[in-house]
């Protein structure tokens, strides 16, 4: 299967001419608030695998590309203060942009192809509001879609392989139908589109680690069990 490989919370940049927005509050672009920590080299590691590779340098604290425009964290409590022309140059020269460009590499994948696999790289913060995470990778997607349950219990399969010890769970931290790019994207190609958010814990992400999810994707990628 011909894979897409994305990351929407790769990096924690800032464009300059807003940068005066985070000015009372520069640590948080250092945590997990701003962006998903470790993803990066995870991302990386996995981009031989891909057909098409596409990352976003700027905090989700800046715009979120991971909600829709009518979600009420599209902003956050930095952005949300601007003019509405301000957020629409956010929109405009920011959200759109990226999520176009993979929407359109999408369509022409799947008519090339017949099918792609949608992969988005993430990562978790072990604990949120006080509660410890109880797994080490999740695998988000949508139950009705037998392509992408199928992937998620070969992914299982494959790198449980790998590692014994990892602990893998489907739809968590987080529901794969929530609101979310790829929940947008099923919508937009109900034929031919797989969409599948890898969730990994952060301080799970190691060199190790990462070869063993390469190795588990490459083989899946590579036959004809998804």
């Amino acid at each position: 299967m011909i894979l897409l490989l994305s990351c929407e919370h790769f990096g924690n940049k800032i464009p300059e001419e807003f940068a005066y927005l985070f000015a009372p509050d520069r640590g948080v672009l250092q945590t997990h608030r701003a962006y998903d920590l470790g993803a990066e080299s995870l991302f990386k590691e996995l981009i031989p695998l891909s057909k098409k590779h596409f990352h976003y340098p700027y905090s989700r604290l800046f715009i979120e590309l991971n909600r829709s425009l009518h979600h009420p964290k599209l902003f956050s409590e930095f952005t949300k203060p601007l003019t509405k022309e301000k957020k629409e140059i956010l929109v405009n020269s920011y959200y759109l942009p990226y999520r176009n460009k993979v929407e359109m590499e999408i369509a022409q994948l799947i008519k090339q192809h017949g099918e792609v696999l949608h992969l988005s790289v993430h990562s978790f913060t072990p604990v949120l509001n006080g509660k410890i995470r109880n797994a080490h990778i999740g695998l988000l997607y949508d139950p009705k879609r037998s392509s992408e349950k199928v992937f998620a219990k070969q992914f299982k399969i494959e790198i449980q392989k790998e590692n014994p010890q990892l602990h893998v769970r489907f739809n968590y931290p987080y529901l794969g139908t929530a609101d979310g790019f790829t929940t947008y994207l099923r919508k937009q190609f109900p034929i031919g589109y797989s969409g599948i958010e890898l969730e990994v814990k952060n301080d799970k992400i190691t060199k190790k680690l990462n070869t063993q999810v390469f190795n588990s994707i490459l083989h899946l990628v590579s036959t004809s069990e998804i």
